[in-house]
């Protein structure tokens, strides 16, 4: 993932439309034990999910947090939404780490990136 503070910010590369993506953006409560690990666990496991395409994150200083999520069809997304660990994931999420979020989910119709040589 992008975010990381660690890694080298640059943004995921821009595909050949259509393909979807998933905007969930968060405001997280104190309460934070655990999330970590389990979002490492939840991008490792996305990784693997045919039809996945990348993920984009930005945290702002206020506490707003934007993930993007790509996926290549509407069936990628749907496996991912419906795994598992990414719904027990969701559930701790709103009982414990998310003071506020809205998920918004889109099919790219145009997509165009550019990288300075």
């Amino acid at each position: 993932m992008t975010g990381h503070p660690e890694a080298l910010a640059t943004p995921v590369e821009a595909f050949e439309p259509p393909y979807y993506v998933a905007v969930f953006t968060t405001v997280r409560t104190e309460d934070q034990s655990d999330f970590s690990e389990t979002n490492a666990r939840l991008e490792d496991l996305v990784k693997d999910l045919p039809g996945y395409l990348g993920m984009d994150h930005a945290q702002t200083p206020g506490g707003l947090g934007i993930t993007v999520s790509y996926f290549r069809d509407a069936d990628a997304l749907t496996q991912w939404r419906t795994n598992a660990e990414h719904r027990a994931a969701q559930k701790r999420g709103r009982a414990d780490w998310y003071q506020s979020y809205t998920l918004h989910v889109a099919r790219v119709e145009r997509s165009h990136g550019f990288t300075r040589a």
